[in-house]
């Protein structure tokens, strides 16, 4: 099935600049892939280069990128030179499973994989209550109480209730490190099941041996304290793991699976969502998610597009409306006809700057992955060394302090320290309405030093405003001028259009008769006009556009910015101005606040605009900028940020994107407005799905904070294990000790991460849609 071309869209996207509607109607020839696969049995960074080694060595495959913390890869690959069962089947052969990314069971996989882990962590810790009430007679018991058959019975029923737990409850332990035996490597669960094995051989041997050299104490309570401890460890760590990453497939299978499609008679029918073609019309359930990018063609509802836009109030949507792929239909039963789907809607690029943060391996985490290796191969030769020591003085306790050295100081808490942090923030930041494309980005949004702005479109609204109405005669202006002047705004989707349309008299406009509209690119509107109570006669030429078009240079002094509205003469081409729109762009309201306060938290705030010296003036005194610069080129703006990067400054740049790509790509980390180009083209690290200014500010304050629960994180695991390294060594550290000082590491710099999911208010995404006044349970957040 996987080598099927029709499933390759569904678990992945085409590259090297394939169509997206190419790749949905004959996959097979596209060339190259970008798939997401789930991964099954992975506990740490090793597993994460095991896979990526695995993959590396299957021929087509041109890159690899896998998250241990939120087991996943992205996979790309040629399909001119491997199929994907090929790959898949070297991932098997790792001694791991791969699911693709949307299959629909991966969510039932993963609660599976959950209720495993919680019955394993049960029987465990059913399995230590029992032996530790073996035990305790023989740690209460006075010289002569307790009997040598009575001990020998006691120990016989451990032994005997901790064989079920080894095998069961540990038994992933003992298979990942046969399977990494075999593979010729070391991973987490090496050190770990060899201390289980230690432990259970010489408690066994004094079991069995009383009077032989390891008779004198057995350890199957401090075994089974360990196993509890560490299977309980764990079990939290799946937990809040799913919680930040694993939420990711409520978002990629928001989507449902089927819809009601129209059919020729008129009747609908459910059909996979897959056989939906541009054109056709789809019958919208209430509380059910949009599956395309389409039009209302029969109904009225209203639509949570939360997790699209970051707005957190529901949009009414009546005929005529565009509705979006992944939002909700909130309130009653609507048609629409499809207009975009798959990889050409919005949530799909979306999803794929989601999925692209969650298997990348962000700086800090790469050293750490890098570091686990040797630190493995240390603990293993330490250990030895700390057997080889003990022995003459007592095997067993050799033995023993051999085995709580591989438990105490297993790295499981170093490799977690930093992805795990990573990807909470990024979920976090995602529920605000802020898109983390580049994980990276969050440790250099940490240490920026100058945020430089662009204009148009950040700190300003998009679109423009007519600050002031102007008569060429100096008097007040006529209503029927600036009538005339909305009834040719009318014509044209053009900003300077859309901002006239706006004028208080727009009423007026409707006297208006226009013929002959003529749209000229860079200059204007001509049209000829006539309104039976102003102008007798023949309809008379008139303009609206540039000052050199419209007015013709008669206008005695040029306004800054302004659209000129004029009259032809009846005999030749000379125009007469009747009134001029002075035009403004709107600064956002947060706009000086954000500022204000980026330089309170010691940010130097730059603006480099393309427009002219006064507007980007006006602008920069509003908002509090010192420094900005005028008639900007995007190849000016970038000179400009490499001169600052060259004095040994970290940059970040917030843009729209229109033009800004280069310096967006050039800065050390950039944000970008994601409704002013598709997604798939930004060049940033953050996309900002709304048109908050603010969160620039607050994902500025949120890196800070992950940077600092990231060293927090590293500086508790590197102390941890130098503290506790040198006490096993002694032989000061009971194994039960080691096995809570493991789990309780692990899972301390877990729930230290956890810190970053708390909600700083409440999100759109947070609230599932409404419908009746109820909650729908249906929702997609990434969490």
């Amino acid at each position: 099935m996987l080598d099927d071309p029709l499933e390759w869209p569904s678990f992945g996207k085409p590259l090297d600049g394939a169509a997206p509607a190419q790749a949905s109607s004959d996959p097979a020839t596209v060339p190259v892939w970008d798939s997401q696969v789930v991964l099954e049995g992975m506990y740490c960074a090793t597993c994460a280069l095991t896979i990526e080694e695995a993959l590396r060595r299957t021929p087509g495959i041109r890159q690899v990128e896998v998250s241990a913390a939120a087991h996943r890869a992205r996979v790309v690959w040629d399909a001119r030179q491997t199929t994907p069962s090929a790959w898949f089947a070297a991932i098997a052969q790792a001694g791991y499973r791969a699911i693709p990314a949307q299959d629909a069971h991966v969510k039932t996989l993963r609660q599976a994989y959950q209720r495993k882990m919680l019955w394993r962590w049960l029987l465990a810790t059913f399995c230590m209550m029992q032996v530790m009430m073996y035990a305790w007679p023989a740690y209460e018991a006075k010289p002569g109480d307790l009997s040598l058959e009575m001990e020998t019975l006691l120990r016989w029923a451990s032994w005997l209730i901790c064989i079920p737990m080894l095998l069961y409850s540990c038994g992933p332990f003992f298979s990942g490190a046969w399977r990494d035996l075999r593979q010729r490597r070391i991973s987490m669960d090496l050190p770990v099941a060899l201390g289980m094995a230690i432990t259970f051989v010489i408690s066994s041997w004094g079991t069995f041996d009383p009077h032989g050299i390891f008779g004198r104490e057995v350890y199957f309570d401090s075994l089974s304290m360990f196993a509890a401890f560490l299977l309980a460890g764990r079990w939290l760590e799946v937990r809040l793991r799913d919680r930040t990453a694993g939420a990711l497939e409520g978002v990629l299978n928001r989507l449902p699976e089927s819809v009601l499609r129209r059919q020729d008679d008129g009747q609908f029918e459910r059909v996979a969502l897959r056989r939906v073609a541009v054109g056709d019309v789809l019958r919208i359930l209430p509380g059910e998610a949009f599956p395309v990018d389409g039009v209302l063609v029969a109904g009225r509802t209203q639509a949570d597009e939360a997790l699209l836009t970051g707005e957190s109030r529901p949009v009414s949507k009546t005929v005529g409306s565009s509705v979006v792929a992944g939002s909700f239909n909130l309130s009653a039963v609507v048609e629409i006809q499809v207009q975009a789907l798959g990889d050409e809607t919005r949530f799909a690029q979306i999803v794929g700057l989601i999925e692209q943060a969650t298997t990348q391996k962000p700086r800090l985490a790469a050293l750490a992955d890098k570091a686990a290796g040797p630190f493995l191969l240390g603990i293993l030769l330490l250990a030895a060394a700390t057997a080889v020591y003990w022995w003459p003085q007592d095997p067993g306790l050799g033995l023993l302090y051999a085995a709580v050295v591989l438990i105490v100081t297993c790295p499981c808490a170093l490799s977690l320290a930093t992805p795990v942090a990573m990807l909470t923030a990024a979920g976090t930041l995602a529920r605000q309405g802020v898109l983390v494309r580049n994980l990276q980005g969050l440790e250099a949004l940490a240490q920026v030093q100058v945020l430089v702005f662009d204009k148009t479109g950040t700190l300003t609204e998009e679109g423009l405003a007519v600050q002031a109405s102007h008569a060429y005669t100096g008097t007040a202006l006529p209503a029927w001028c600036s009538g005339l002047a909305v009834a040719l705004a009318r014509q044209s989707i053009h900003p300077v259009s859309v901002a006239v349309q706006a004028l208080p008299q727009a009423e007026s406009a409707d006297g208006w008769q226009l013929l002959q509209v003529q749209e000229l690119a860079g200059q204007g509107l001509r049209a000829q006009a006539q309104c039976a109570d102003l102008w007798q006669g023949q309809p008379r030429w008139v303009r609206l556009g540039s000052l050199a078009f419209a007015a013709a240079g008669h206008w005695p002094q040029a306004l800054p910015q302004a659209v000129y509205l004029s009259v032809e003469e009846e005999d030749g081409p000379q125009v007469q101005p009747l009134a001029a729109f002075e035009l403004q762009e709107n600064v956002r309201p947060q706009a000086a606040q954000v500022v204000q306060a980026l330089q309170a938290h010691g940010v130097q705030v730059q603006l480099l605009s393309g427009d002219g010296p006064a507007a980007v003036a006006r602008i920069a005194h509003q908002v509090g900028i010192t420094e900005f610069r005028a008639t900007c080129s995007p190849q000016d703006k970038l000179a400009a940020l490499q001169a600052l990067q060259a004095q040994g400054k970290q940059v970040g740049m917030v843009g729209d994107g229109l033009n800004d790509g280069p310096v967006l790509a050039g800065a050390d980390v950039s944000f970008a407005f994601g409704r002013a180009v598709p997604l798939a083209r930004a060049r940033s690290d953050f996309v900002i799905l709304g048109t908050d200014l603010q969160q620039v500010l607050q994902a500025l304050l949120f890196a800070r904070k992950t940077l600092r629960i990231v060293r927090q994180n590293l500086g508790w695991a590197m102390a941890y294990n130098a503290v506790s390294v040198p006490f096993a060594a002694l032989g000061m550290v009971p194994p039960w000790l080691a096995g809570l000082g493991m789990a309780a590491s692990s899972l301390w710099v877990v729930l230290n991460a956890a810190r970053l999911a708390q909600k700083t208010g409440e999100s759109a995404a947070d609230r599932g849609p409404v419908v009746g006044g109820a909650a729908v349970a249906v929702r997609g957040e990434m969490t």
